[in-house]
């Protein structure tokens, strides 16, 4: 059975495909948060912590292939030491955490994209970080080849997820489609083609509403 982390904080996910805005929409988030008098926390995944930042080096930019289960098992270490080090303390602190990925990422990009079983991939987080899931997540949802188009207007590199063909991105988009629609407590499915305001106000209202919960 899963939990939500306890303590007096919010925590955050954004979730998308590559190029859908997750960046530009966690920095206004965290800066509409500030105006509100919330101290906030924006981290990553992978590479929110020391550790992370080796494992992100691993997973995103090694060169040759990494067979899919360590892939899933490498991310899965990185999650289990972030919640631990970064993500629990914060909310303990009362902090908001606006996090760029968490689990619903493995089981869209390791078990859809990588078609292993995401039910496996799912359960291994969760074990890796003693049940732990966010109040909200944020799904920005775009169109793969809308994405790959930001992409190319943004990028010189790609890194290893980025780089792989249309196909592997069609099943991640429909993975995380999937998961929102399981669970439509937790997740808020936001256009990603639609203007950057439009999206951002959206997200300011789910927002404001689980602080006020």
């Amino acid at each position: 059975m899963t939990t939500e982390v306890s303590g007096e904080g919010l925590w955050i996910t954004l979730e998308g495909g590559d190029g859908s805005g997750k960046s530009t929409q966690a920095a206004l988030l965290e800066e509409w948060l500030v105006g509100r008098g919330r101290t906030v926390l924006r981290t990553r995944e992978p590479g929110g912590s020391d550790v992370g930042v080796a494992i992100r080096e691993i997973v995103l930019h090694h060169r040759g292939d990494i067979d899919p289960r360590a892939e899933a098992l490498l991310y899965a270490a990185d999650r289990a030491h972030h919640v631990a080090t970064v993500v629990r303390p914060a909310l303990e602190r009362g902090e908001v955490v606006v996090q760029d990925r968490y689990l619903d990422s493995s089981v869209a990009y390791q078990g859809a994209g990588r078609v292993l079983d995401a039910e496996e991939v799912r359960s291994l987080s969760l074990w890796a970080t003693r049940d732990a899931l966010p109040d909200v997540t944020i799904l920005l949802d775009l169109d793969e080849t809308a994405a790959r188009a930001r992409l190319d207007r943004s990028r010189t590199r790609y890194d290893r997820l980025e780089a792989e063909k249309a196909d592997f991105h069609a099943r991640v988009r429909a993975a995380f489609l999937e998961l929102a629609s399981a669970e439509p407590e937790r997740f808020l499915v936001v256009d990603a083609s639609s203007p950057v305001e439009e999206i951002s106000a959206a997200i300011r209202d789910r927002v404001a509403a689980a602080l006020r919960d």
